[in-house]
């Protein structure tokens, strides 16, 4: 299996493999994974998160939920000033009371999709990668409508380390996923309980929109999110995907 980054060092952007002391450089150089500034690990084009699709965690909020089984998919855009990459920062401003990571599969376009059907989606997957969407509840308008201030926050999305082939990842369907927080496993969860399966939401999202290569799509997140404060580290995985480190910070860090 094949997993490749993208990250900076020496002031110069580079492509980088898995390497078991850390990553390997396109020129050879093997570099520990503290040496390296890591990136979401490919152009990221247009970023469509989906809420409230695991059965499991729409439970864990039935009382704030104002939707049914029957609703179409809860699809919304988030801006590229909201992504950072393995082991970067994410802000927590000082007004929020209720801030909580999602882990969730990233699942990355690798060619053109409009009005694709069911059968024929996933041949439209680059890959997968790890993703860590952070929300802040008190912000909320309604918690199945997420506002702009909520969802396209500076740092608040994570992605990565790695993407991982498609052809890596035979079943999307069947994968462990799980949250620590400060060594603490706070979440998991399973692939299999999607809602709206990648083939689902694929079919449904190129309906009406045009998928590119490079657009990744963000497919919600199972039970047991808790609250984060500045300081904590909160490690994100997904089995034969990934290991995503992000750490919680306060204003000062940004200069707020």
């Amino acid at each position: 299996m094949k997993r490749i980054a993208r990250v900076a060092f020496g002031g110069a952007l580079h492509h980088a493999v898995e390497h078991a002391d850390g990553v390997q450089l396109a020129d050879g150089r093997i570099l520990a994974e503290s040496q390296v500034v890591w990136l979401p690990p490919f152009e990221v084009g247009t970023i469509i998160a989906l809420g409230i699709n695991y059965a499991d965690h729409a439970k864990e909020l039935a009382k704030e939920l104002t939707i049914g089984a029957k609703d179409e998919p809860l699809a919304f855009l988030k801006g590229p000033n909201t992504l950072i990459g393995h082991r970067g920062f994410t802000r927590r401003p000082a007004d929020a009371s209720f801030m909580h990571y999602e882990c969730e599969l990233a699942v990355v376009i690798g060619r053109t999709a409009k009005n694709v059907l069911r059968a024929d989606a996933l041949g439209h997957v680059a890959g997968y990668c790890v993703a860590n969407d952070y929300a802040i509840r008190d912000y909320l308008e309604n918690y199945y409508r997420p506002n702009l201030r909520v969802k396209n926050r500076d740092t608040c999305t994570v992605l990565g380390p790695w993407l991982v082939s498609a052809a890596d990842v035979p079943d999307p369907h069947g994968l462990d996923l799980r949250t620590l927080v400060n060594g603490k496993l706070t979440q998991s969860g399973n692939t299999r309980d999607l809602i709206n399966d990648v083939p689902a939401l694929i079919e449904y999202l190129s309906g009406f929109m045009t998928l590119a290569p490079g657009d990744v799509i963000l497919t919600g997140t199972p039970e047991g999110v808790i609250d984060v404060r500045a300081g904590d580290e909160v490690i994100t995985e997904i089995d034969g995907i990934g290991r995503l480190v992000n750490t919680i910070v306060d204003d000062a860090v940004f200069g707020r």
